[in-house]
């Protein structure tokens, strides 16, 4: 086994580390991660590692803050030296997620659990705060020898931290080993047949709270296995490229509190949810808590919040209704009303521009909105709320800073790094606050560091390097957009196409995506939108097999080169409830690439179909 990863690991496609997406049409979500190691398996069984065939694998993930090649190579390779299923080894580019997945899992089971240690816990996990935010309970207990561990009502997770991941000394009495190492970050094996109905519900954690060990630290890892040595220490200056970095967020924000960069879009979305139910506990111990939350935003937001909801009795999502027929101004302006009535705590996430509508509300109407003085039914003054701003598509517009439309009320933004900030080289979020947003930046901040996310060492040298070109970038794929969006108009003027107006993009509205919902025929609903779908298809597959190079079937935006393709209710949308789903492509163009080929394309397209 050792031999065949050695040969995998020289022969395996540049992409296995470089890419944060990754294709579409060769995956099948229900079948991640399954459906590429059964197929590498039987590579395996054949000791074939060539290039042309690695390549041909199935997608594992989507994104690889989900997993990975070589995450997936990883858990493989230590479970096949167990003889266990591969399925019971999660990597985690966290040290404390693997802990709290657990906890999180039996405090919906209601079960105990012990946690046992040798050592030293990591100094970021703080007891108290996931008894008392989190609601997980456990017990503690520090051992010199696992010898000393008993047989215990509930689960067992013994952390232990030292060079090798990959080390396990197997026992009955343990259901759940985590090993640590504080450059690469950890590896939690599922002990137990009574215990595998844990993998998915700790794989989903993984999925939405956090990201999988990446792919730079699994290599690592996977080459310390196969020389049989201590795993080489990459060598980064990372404080230089953290203040390089937090510049750069600044200057491009136009805000003045220190940015937090955390492992990605959702590890940050996950810091700003507790972080602010941390604040809301401290102020307002008796009150409820109130995330609104658009039907049909990325499903990832979605489902993290309702996660979230899901653990603590005082907190609830209430649904927000946004883009066609509904204004995002006005809904806020109900449910505000409604929530002041309840005397409960008010938190807004919203993306501006919408996704995948490409929407933009009305900004004074919205400032007026969260400006406005609410009260009680009881006439006493009402909770303020905070607008919590997803901004990934367009992260250049000022919102912010003093003297911008949302400066003059509690409001933090954030943005996935996989996007503009990186161009799709990593896959590290941010968030920044107003001034107004002080107190409740340290405690995002502090959250962060108790799951142990912020961004890795890797993560901060790229957007070190591509965060000052990013508004450029922005400026020049946004020509491009617009230029196809006008075409497209002209050759299939049937076509509805969701974009920003001209006047939008005058006020710095300058996304590099756009929704095209396909003309569609047929004798009753059901028959246009099953045509509708199949359009859909067949747009894309002419696309990325006649540009191959080029046009991705890719979950992406913002990326340095290439256009990338896909259907929001089959990726961004995937928890999302099946009524607010968008079956619409969804277009993401960059500044690199050739666009009149696009067009010719896009026309023998048009030429296909019987309008």
């Amino acid at each position: 086994m050792q031999n065949y990863i050695k040969s995998v690991l020289e022969n395996m496609p540049t992409d296995w580390l470089n890419l944060t997406t990754h294709r579409l049409d060769i995956y099948n979500e229900s079948l991640a991660k399954t459906q590429f190691l059964e197929k590498f398996e039987t590579l395996f069984n054949n000791n074939n590692s060539d290039l042309a065939t690695l390549k041909e694998l199935p997608t594992a993930y989507d994104y690889i803050r989900l997993g990975h090649p070589l995450s997936c190579v990883l858990e493989w390779a230590i479970a096949k030296n167990l003889k266990l299923q591969f399925e019971n080894v999660i990597s985690f580019d966290s040290k404390i997620i693997p802990v709290l997945a657990i906890l999180r899992t039996n405090l919906l089971k209601n079960r105990n659990t012990q946690i046992i240690y040798k050592n030293e816990l990591p100094t970021c996990f703080h007891t108290e705060i996931v008894k008392n935010i989190y609601g997980y309970q456990f017990e503690l207990k520090k051992v010199e020898s696992l010898d000393e561990i008993s047989e215990f009502d509930g689960s067992t997770i013994f952390i232990s931290e030292h060079g090798d991941v990959s080390s396990f000394d197997l026992k009955s009495t343990i259901d759940f080993y985590i090993n640590l190492n504080s450059e690469l970050g950890s590896v939690l094996l599922i002990n137990g047949e009574e215990n595998k109905n844990y993998v998915s519900e700790i794989q989903h954690v993984r999925r939405r709270e956090t990201i999988a060990m990446t792919p730079i630290n699994c290599l690592i890892a996977l080459n310390s296995i196969v020389k049989n040595t201590a795993f080489q220490k990459q060598k980064f200056n990372t404080v230089k490229d953290k203040k390089a970095v937090l510049n750069s967020i600044k200057e491009i924000t136009g805000t003045n509190i220190n940015p937090i960069v955390a492992s990605s879009g959702l590890s940050i979305q996950y810091a700003i949810m507790m972080g602010l139910i941390d604040d809301a506990k401290e102020n307002h111990p008796e009150k409820a808590i109130k995330f609104i939350v658009p039907t049909n935003c990325y499903g990832g937001t979605n489902d993290q919040a309702r996660r979230v909801a899901a653990c603590l009795k005082n907190v609830e999502i209430v649904d927000l209704a946004v883009d066609g027929d509904n204004d995002m101004v006005q809904s806020i302006d109900s449910v505000l009303e409604k929530i002041a009535d309840e005397d409960a705590i008010p938190f807004i996430i919203a993306e501006i521009p919408t996704n995948p509508r490409v929407e933009v509300p009305e900004l004074l109407a919205l400032k007026e909105v969260l400006e406005r003085k609410r009260t009680t039914k009881n006439g006493k003054a009402a909770i303020d709320s905070v607008f919590i701003l997803d901004q990934t598509f367009c992260p250049n517009v000022l919102f912010l800073g003093e003297g911008e439309v949302l400066s003059t009320v509690r409001a933090i933004s954030y943005a996935s790094g996989s996007k503009f900030p990186s161009g799709g080289k990593c896959t590290a979020g941010y968030c920044v606050g107003n001034d107004k947003a002080a107190v409740l930046m340290e405690k995002i901040d502090l959250h962060l560091n108790l799951c142990d996310n912020e961004a890795t060492q890797l993560q901060y040298k790229i957007l070190a390097a591509q965060l000052p070109s990013m508004n450029q970038r922005i400026k020049d794929a946004y020509v491009n957009t617009r230029e196809f969006v006008n075409y497209i108009k002209e050759t299939l003027p049937k076509a509805k196409i969701n974009f920003v107006s001209e006047e939008l993009a005058a006020q710095g509205f300058t996304p590099s995506v756009f929704s095209l919902d396909l003309p569609t025929k047929g004798n009753s609903t059901q028959e246009k939108e099953d045509y509708k779908r199949a359009l859909n298809h067949k747009l894309i597959n002419l696309m990325i097999t006649k540009i191959p190079d080029e046009s991705k079937y890719c979950v992406s935006y913002g990326q340095l080169k290439g256009c990338y393709w896909t259907i929001p209710a089959t990726s961004t949308q995937g928890t999302t409830k099946e009524g607010d789903k968008d079956y619409i492509a969804r277009v993401a163009l960059s500044a690199n690439m050739d666009l009149e080929m696009h067009k010719k394309v896009f026309l023998d397209f048009v030429k296909s179909i019987d309008q």
